[in-house]
This record gives C-alpha cells, structure tokens and sequence, in this order.
C-alpha cells in the first residue's frame, strides 16, 4: 500500500512540471474534467515573435479533428487563388430541333463544392430559355474530373445517412442531402414534413404525431426508415415529435450521386415543362464538343469561408481534390496531400508528422502537431491571402461554430477561431486579438476518451489569452 501511495506521488510530481506549463485556468478545467497533461498539446505564439509564448506538447502528433480544415483551406486559397472558380457544363450530344433534342444531354461537374438546388435550377431555367424542352436520350454524368476512389460512407461511424459523411464527387448536386421540414400541428397532433429537393424516385411516408411536450431534443423518438425497390426510395418517419416545437430541418443523405441527380434533374426539368425519355448514365463528354451552357460556382474565398465557419467536410473533400485536379485530372487524394506537402515544404512549414487523408480532418488516422498549426496559422497572417482566411474562421460569439459560445464574455468578438470535433477528439485553433491589441496565434488539441469534456478548458484558454496573456507576455520579457 505505501509503495502504491509512493509511485502516486511521483507520478504527480512528475506530471506537475508539465501542467505547469498550461495557463491555471485551462489546468484547473483540465484537472476537473480528468485530463492528464499528457493528452492536451497548446501552442501559443504572438504574430509578430519568433518563439511562443506557451508550448505543450508542442511536436508531438495528434488528432486534430476538423481543424486539418485550416491546412486545406490556406492550401485552396495559395494554390487555386481566392478567385478561384469551378464550372459545370452542359453538352447536347445530338441535334436540336424545334425544342427536341435528338440524342443524349450530358452535364459535365468540375467539383463545384456548392452546386445547390437554387443554382441548379438558375441552370435548368437557363436551358430551356436557350430552346431546350424534350429530350429523347439519356441524361449522362461526367464525373470525370475527380477520382475519390470507393467510398464507404458507413465506414467512419456507421451512420451512412448523415450529411457530413456524404463522398467527394466532380457533379456533386446539393450536397447529396434532402432536408426534411417538420412542421408540428398542435390542434390536430399531426406533423406535416416536406422535403427539398424535389426527387422523382423518392417516396414519403409519414406516421409522425405530437406529443406534449418542450422541444428539446425533438428527434430522439423519430426514426427514419429507408427502404430502396428498383429506382423507387421509400423514407418513412414513424414516432413522436413535441407540440412546442416551431418547424425544425433534418438532413439526410439517401442516394448515391449519379442517383440523387437523377431523381432531382428529372423532378426539376419536369416542373420546368421539359421531358426526359431516358434514364441516366455515366459518360464522357466527346472530344471536341462545345458547351451547350455554362454554371458558374462561387469563389474559392467564398467556398473556404463556408468550408470553415461550418465546419463542412463536403466542401472540405470537394476542394481537397480540386487541388491535383487543377494540376493535372482527375483529382486524387493521395496527389492533393503530396501537392499539400510540397507547398508546405517550399513555404519552409515542412510537417514530416502531417497525415491529411481527405482535407477535411472526418479521420482516425489525421495527424498534425499543435506547433505546425501554429507555424501555418503565423505563416497564413503574412500571406496576401490573409484576409481570406481570417475572415473564413468563425468570430467568437458571433457565428458558424462559435456563434453560442462565450457571449457576453469580453473575448466575444475578439477571436476567429476553428473549432475540431470526434469521439475522443476536441481542438481550438485560430487568432485571438488581446485587450492590449496584440495579436495571438494558437493551437489547442486534446487527444483522450474525456476530450468532449475539455470544452470549458476551451473557453478558459480563449479569456486567457484575451485578458492575461498580455501580461504573461510582458513579465516573460522582464
């Protein structure tokens, strides 16, 4: 037993040292959510110095979650250009005449990350104002530009039907995603749901009513049912949803790509006024062919700030790929990181311990240390692009990920930070602008089976570095 009591103690004092290096505050959250030191890496540096002010862990390699999307998007913005813009073609493989087109229509993707049911029609609106009506082949898909290999979207954490598992794809429409209104009736304890975009496969079934109740967790007693027959969809939605709820959105994914354009091109030429005598097919675009017209997609600046205020893995992959696709097609994961790291490397931010899988951090095997980021996050604040990227984060307190965090506290407003999220996994990186007008780059990961319990050690780093940094930063230089 004393030899017990014994190793405790120098396990402590031993662990001391290291907690000693993390602001109190943080420790003490850290402390109480039953964190070890050795779990959390923090990197906190002034812009304009040439050491850190705080470093944790600062080499060792861990888990960032979402915030590899930092990587991906200062890559997208150097490499692409904040002007950046993909295309999505339309060709008529076959005469045109009298509003019958004799032959195949084909729709060429380029990887437009945002390719939404609004643009698409704007698309659709413009092809039958150019004569186009009734089409006797086939609608065919190139999707050529990018190569994303099989993708699994069960396989991270077996939920095939959520949105942020949705794979890259060249003609990637909506992100792939119907999303669900429920609209509760409390006089006659029904739920009305309706669902957009339009799919002409899909089919609804719906056997939800209200209880009585506050709206708190409303879905935890609906469950959705797919059930897939021939080309035809089935979702049914059985259970209860409060009466106190106003109408509330849930996202599904339901359908491969080349199906879910399909069945959205088919719904959306028909309500259009247009026919469609085929059905769809993958395909290439003929040597030589002219484009019948053109979509052009939002910038790359605009891509990246939705990327990162929303923490977006679809946008993550889709620009990812466009990265060795602009260089020579199709895009690849495995040629986007090599391109990453060279760029890295000639930046002089070489990251030998930088494993990025897919640009958006949705991975068990994504690495990057804490003191990289940093370096990144220094180097992104002297880039011509820095605009770009700052404004991409979100603001503390005021939107994307942070918007309901920290409100009211004197660091609201004061902080563009990227948030990181996974089982096992929390992180924080970004820009805080001190109450004496430095400005501080840092890195905060924490890599441990409690890590979804860091958030107040968060929160606790953010008022640090807003408030008492500055004056840990000047008594370091006395």
């Amino acid at each position: 037993m004393l030899r017990r009591v014994v190793v405790l103690l120098l396990c402590a004092l031993a662990a001391a040292p290291a907690f000693a290096r993390l602001p109190a505050p943080v420790v003490a959250e850290l402390k109480r959510a039953g964190i070890p030191s050795s779990s959390v890496a923090l990197v906190v540096q002034d812009v304009n110095d040439a050491a850190p002010l705080v470093s944790h862990n600062a080499d060792r390699a861990m888990n960032p979650a979402s915030v590899m999307k930092l990587i991906t998007g200062f890559a997208a913005l150097e490499l692409l250009g904040p002007a950046y813009t993909w295309r999505t073609e339309v060709y008529l493989d076959g005469p045109l005449e009298d509003g019958v087109l004799h032959g195949d229509l084909i729709l060429k993707g380029y990887g437009d990350p945002k390719l939404t049911v609004e643009r698409f029609w704007l698309l659709l609106k413009e092809l039958r104002a150019r004569g186009l009506r009734d089409i006797k082949g086939d609608l065919v898909l190139d999707r050529s530009y990018f190569d994303p290999g099989m993708h699994d979207a069960a396989r991270f954490d077996r939920e095939p039907l959520r949105p942020y598992n949705v794979g890259a794809d060249a003609l990637l429409l909506n992100f792939k995603a119907v999303r669900f209104a429920f609209i509760p009736d409390p006089h006659t304890r029904t739920v009305n749901i309706l669902s957009q975009p339009p799919l002409a496969q899909l089919r609804l079934e719906n056997e939800v009513a209200t209880v009585e109740g506050p709206c708190e967790d409303w879905r935890r007693d609906i469950k959705p049912l797919v059930a897939e027959e021939g080309d035809r969809v089935t979702v049914r939605f059985a259970g209860a949803m409060p009466d106190q709820c106003d109408t509330r959105h849930w996202a599904l994914a339901l359908l491969p790509a080349d199906k879910f354009a399909w069945g959205m091109f088919h719904a959306m030429w028909h309500e259009l006024g247009g026919t469609l005598s085929g059905s769809v097919r993958d395909g290439l675009v003929p040597l030589g062919a002219v484009p019948f017209a053109v979509l052009e997609s939002q910038s790359a600046a605009e891509a990246v700030r939705d990327m990162n205020k929303y923490s977006s893995n679809v946008i993550a992959r889709q620009l990812f790929l466009t990265i060795s696709a602009e260089r020579q097609p199709p895009g690849r994961y495995d040629t986007s990181a090599e391109i990453v790291r060279d760029w890295l490397a000639e930046r002089g931010l070489a990251m030998p311990e930088l494993s990025i899988e897919n640009g958006s951090g949705l991975s068990r095997i994504a690495r990057v240390s804490a003191g990289n980021l940093v370096r990144l996050l220094i180097a992104a604040y002297r880039s011509p692009v820095m605009p770009e990227f700052i404004a991409s984060l979100p603001l503390v307190a005021a939107d994307g990920t942070m918007q309901k965090r920290l409100q009211y506290s004197a660091v609201a407003g004061q902080a563009h930070v990227k948030t990181g999220s996974l089982n096992d996994v929390r992180s924080l990186a970004g820009y805080v602008d001190t109450e004496d007008g430095r400005r501080l780059a840092f890195a905060f990961i924490v890599n441990h089976p409690q890590a979804a319990a860091s958030q107040a050690a968060q929160d606790e780093l953010l008022r640090w570095l807003y408030r008492d940094a500055p004056r840990h930063h000047r008594h370091r230089r006395r």
